[in-house]
């Protein structure tokens, strides 16, 4: 199980380098967005955009003051988004492993903070296991929703996730 996990970090830190590397089709987002989905990835920066891996995303829209948890928060594509959903009284956590994709994840916290007008940044990133969050410092039933876009299929452990 080690070398599955070594190599899921290996593949998203080190090999792919923006979408457009993937080996698959699997991983492409085949449906259209709700207008306001597509306004709010508009302001997101082009770096965490182009190293989005996800497979879309179905998300409800109205999310105003809720803390989100996103596993496998990769660039931060989707926890920016949820970041502008929660609004400021919100808050979003992403728990990635891979140490390249939470840098570029982190570079970008201060330009949304910024462009979604917030006096303070709403979101975190924190690298960690999806199976192991309590290393991490998160409880159970400490979100109002947890959220995870193509990551649990790449888990070795899913029951704990």
């Amino acid at each position: 199980m080690e070398n599955t996990t070594k190599s899921v970090q290996d593949y998203y830190g080190k090999e792919l380098k923006k979408s457009a590397d993937l080996k698959t089709n699997a991983c492409c987002t085949a449906f259209d967005y709700p207008v306001k989905i597509k306004k709010i990835l508009s302001e997101i920066h082009d770096e965490v955009m182009s190293k989005y891996y996800g497979c879309g995303l179905t998300i409800p829209t109205t999310l105003n003051g809720l803390k989100v948890l996103d596993l496998g928060s990769g660039s931060g594509r989707d926890c920016y988004l949820v970041s502008k959903l929660v609004g400021e009284n919100g808050h979003v956590v992403g728990v990635d492993m891979t140490d390249e994709q939470l840098d570029v994840a982190n570079r970008h916290i201060s330009y949304h903070t910024e462009k979604f007008g917030y006096t303070s940044a709403n979101i975190e990133f924190k690298k960690g296991e999806i199976e192991k969050l309590s290393e991490i410092e998160i409880s159970e039933n400490s979100f109002d929703l947890i959220i995870s876009n193509c990551v649990i299929n790449l888990s070795t452990n899913k029951q704990k996730v």
